[in-house]
């Protein structure tokens, strides 16, 4: 590389983060992801390390070099090793890389990956139909932080801080108060809106012109006249006088900020509540003309009322540049109909959720993508039998442990929603029906998702216990979970028999096969229905049995007081250790 050569870089395009490798920083051990280019959610339990991403890239484009570091920045505390977070950008030509003090060179973006340039002709210089830039922040083993670029040939320079404003961030965190972009802070959204070089020397002039002298009170001044005597007769510099003085890392533009109308007061905008300082910040940095800015946003709901969540959600999915997300708010994930969803799972592993296979969960259930384990159950019957038998296998309440059992709808929707979330890496579990369709889809699950999917061998939940249970404690199903005689339940017996008399005993006189008939009725199965309204009808019956959530507790119930478990548990006990396991908890060897 001795030709330097103008580099094709796109004059309008937004910088963007095409990848972002962290290695040992804080809890993440090793990380390598592709974010989309518009706005990308992150989502995860809780601990995961969606946050250390996110400080991850502050870090990496932090607009100034005063940053401090401690062991705790580092993997296990140890410091040795050192931590590298580096990220693959696509810059314009506003973000100034080729003004550094060494000329950066780019590399080829493949599309999934940043790789070495070439040219047909060895005699000149490559150029890049996809120019990229690798820069990196380290941190040293002596707690020191070095940020570079990374060239094509594997050597590393630094990298200016003047670049790393000029890509500009923007950052909400959830644990301080985001007033930085409100003040003129080198490289914050006012600083970048302004434009203004010489703002802060024309600050610095009035100030300095000021006779701070004249405004101290009498005692003050000899004060200091003793002082600058002592000064004097040590053979120091003496003469001495209040006045404007400066230090590293602070600027007095930090002390100018903007000012808004309350009442009849004028109050600082970093004075407001939390909701209206991130909504102003946002607003402050979509007017500046830079569009090369990244935003990254912690908690997104923090400070927020729900609408003002989905219209934060809408403006940075209507803006044309990159942008990070963390949430713990359903109705953030509800609003995030464009961009990408990412999941963050425990162990570290971060996957796209595909929009297409997981939309209608999205949009029914998005608590879904907030728990630490998210079970996907195939229809309330088995949303309810299985958080019955959560609550008895886990050592307190599965929800307090990020546990969470959704509704899948049905067969094929779980199946398609599950497989995505597998493509994706990602650890979540599933509880469904048996079913002869997609056997070889349906095996690969279970391969690769382990003990965390069950399936019955065949049949439906309510199929496979009242198999079960014992031919003289079948009219015990017809109770309700009182106990009690449920007419309705003995309705849809006699419906489905076409019989007068509605006592129990005439429906077993008429019954060929009460188990199956009660099968059939629990599950809403419309065989044998003479005529299609019949079949609407009987299809309904479930409903009135066990096909909702309080059905499925009390089938799971029924399942123990009417003797089945015991014949149950080999099959569904090493599930339920899987989920103990995943959480930290050792196996059982029953439930009490």
């Amino acid at each position: 590389m001795n030709k330097q050569q103008p580099v094709a870089v796109a004059m309008d395009q937004p910088a963007i983060i095409r990848q972002l490798t962290i290695e040992r920083f804080r809890g993440i051990r090793e990380l390598r992801w592709n974010p989309g280019a518009g706005l990308n959610v992150i989502l995860g339990g809780g601990d995961v390390g969606k946050t250390t991403v996110l400080e991850a890239i502050g870090l990496l484009l932090n607009p100034s070099n005063a940053a401090v570091l401690s062991e705790a920045d580092y993997y296990n505390r140890d410091s040795g090793a050192g931590f590298v977070i580096q990220g693959v950008f696509s810059l314009s030509t506003s973000a100034d890389i080729g003004q550094q003090q060494k000329f950066a060179w780019p590399w080829e973006w493949n599309g999934t990956d940043a790789v070495v340039p070439s040219s047909d002709d060895p005699d000149d210089t490559p150029t890049p139909t996809s120019p990229v830039y690798r820069l990196q922040v380290r941190g040293t083993p002596e707690l020191e932080l070095a940020w570079e670029v990374v060239q094509p040939n594997d050597e590393v320079e630094g990298l200016s801080s003047a670049v790393r404003r000029a890509i500009g961030i923007v950052r909400l965190a959830s644990d301080e108060r985001s007033d930085r972009d409100l003040r003129l802070v080198y490289g914050s959204a006012l600083d970048r809106l302004l434009g203004d070089q010489g703002l802060r020397a024309r600050i610095g002039q009035q100030v300095a012109g000021m006779d701070l002298n004249a405004k101290l009170g009498e005692d003050a001044k000899k004060s200091l006249g003793r002082l600058d005597d002592a000064m004097r007769d040590a053979s120091l510099p003496s003469g001495l006088e209040l006045g404007l003085t400066s230090a590293q890392g602070i600027s007095i533009g930090a002390l100018i900020g903007l000012l808004a109308t309350k009442g009849d007061a004028r109050l600082p905008l970093a004075s407001w509540g939390a909701g209206t300082r991130r909504m102003a910040t946002l607003e402050i940095a979509a007017s500046t003309q830079s569009k090369t800015r990244i935003s990254v946003i912690d908690e997104a709901e923090r400070g927020l009322e729900p609408y003002r969540v989905r219209r934060l959600i809408e403006n940075l999915r209507s803006e044309p540049t990159q942008s990070f997300v963390t949430t713990h708010s359903p109705v953030a994930v509800h609003a995030a109909t464009e961009g990408s969803l990412w999941y963050l799972d425990s162990r570290g592993r971060i996957g796209e959720l595909v929009r297409a296979s997981i939309w209608q969960q999205q949009q029914r259930d998005p608590e879904t993508f907030l728990a630490r384990l998210a079970l996907i159950a195939e229809g309330p019957t088995e949303v309810g039998f299985l958080s019955y038998l959560l609550a008895k296998a886990i050592n307190g309440s599965p929800l307090d442990h990020g546990i969470r059992v959704c509704n899948g709808q049905g067969t094929p929707a779980v199946l398609e929603l599950l497989e995505a979330l597998n493509k994706g890496g990602l650890t979540f579990g599933g509880f469904v029906d048996g079913t002869n369709s997609a056997p070889t889809r349906w095996r690969a699950l279970k391969e690769s998702m382990q003990g965390l999917l069950f399936q019955w061998d065949t049949g439906c939940t309510e199929e496979r216990v009242i198999s079960l249970v014992d031919q003289t404690k079948l009219l015990e199903l017809v109770n309700d979970a009182d106990g009690s005689p449920d007419h309705e339940r003995r309705m849809t017996l006699v419906d489905r028999l076409g019989i007068s008399d509605k006592g129990l005993d005439a429906i077993v006189a008429a019954a060929p096969d009460l188990r199956a008939l009660i099968i059939a009725a629990a599950s809403g199965s419309a065989a044998g229905a003479p005529d299609e309204d019949t079949a609407k009808t009987w299809k309904k019956h479930g409903k009135r049995w066990f096909k909702s959530e309080e059905g499925g507790r009390e089938l799971a119930e029924k399942a123990f007081t009417l003797g089945v478990w015991p014949a149950l548990k080999p099959t569904i006990l090493p599930f339920l250790n899987a989920v103990r396991t995943f959480i930290g908890q050792p196996e059982i060897q029953d439930l009490q």
